[in-house]
């Protein structure tokens, strides 16, 4: 298991009350889990993590299984919600 930070961006962040927390966790999946038990009582945080795309140590997970993807020690998981824009 290994310690680490997640950070929370715009709608992320707004519906976790708080910009990064640690987590103890071995897999993108485990991270994730737990911080839906933490903000269980926020259930638009729920939400907002099914449109969300992650950045592990600064790698794009993609289309991985979360179960697959490994976190190191001290390690850094961005959470990031679509982001609306682009040209019209």
């Amino acid at each position: 298991m290994a310690s680490g930070t997640i950070r929370y961006w715009a709608a992320a962040k707004a519906a976790a009350g708080t910009a990064e927390e640690p987590y103890e966790a071995g897999t993108l999946a485990d991270a994730l889990r737990r911080a839906r038990e933490t903000h269980a009582e926020r259930p638009e945080f729920a939400r907002v993590l099914l449109r969300c795309s992650f950045l592990v140590d600064g790698d794009p997970v993609g289309t991985r299984t979360h179960d697959a993807v490994q976190l190191s020690e001290g390690g850094t998981v961005e959470v990031l919600p679509p982001f609306a824009g682009g040209a019209r």
